[in-house]
């Protein structure tokens, strides 16, 4: 087995392994989230969940398959550890920008829920400010 077949084994693996481990992670906490955010409407959230999760999938996997060919010269031990530590480092690199992404758009979702939800009227002003 050559050093180039070797590192894009444990690239595959090893990005997918986090793939896999993140989205887990994702689809069985955000759901939590996801009901808070869709006023109690548990079906709705586990819909929503398992939308985000397979979208994350796709785009990792398919960010991951893109990214696999490499130009570099792979002809010793270092060399696999430099490319797979590249290579595995922007898998994740991207897999956390996606979360966060992924985060604040459903923070701003929930606070628009609960900002909808409130039942105060609007505040009266106190006092009026004359401009010079």
């Amino acid at each position: 087995m050559t050093n180039l077949v070797m590192m894009y084994l444990l690239y595959i693996a090893i990005s997918v392994g986090l793939t896999v481990w993140v989205g887990h992670t994702l689809g069985s906490n955000g759901r939590v989230f996801l009901i808070q955010v869709f006023d109690g409407n548990p079906e709705l959230a586990t819909a929503v969940n398992r939308l985000l999760i397979v979208g994350f999938y796709l785009v990792n996997l398919g960010f991951m398959a893109y990214f696999l060919r490499t130009d570099d010269t792979v002809a010793g031990v270092r060399d696999v550890f430099e490319t797979l530590s590249l290579k595995v480092g922007t898998v994740v690199l991207v897999l956390g920008v996606l979360h966060i992404s992924n985060v604040v758009v459903l923070a701003r979702l929930r606070r628009r829920s609960l900002w909808e939800r409130q039942d105060l009227p609007p505040v009266e002003p106190q006092a009026r400010t004359t401009v010079t």
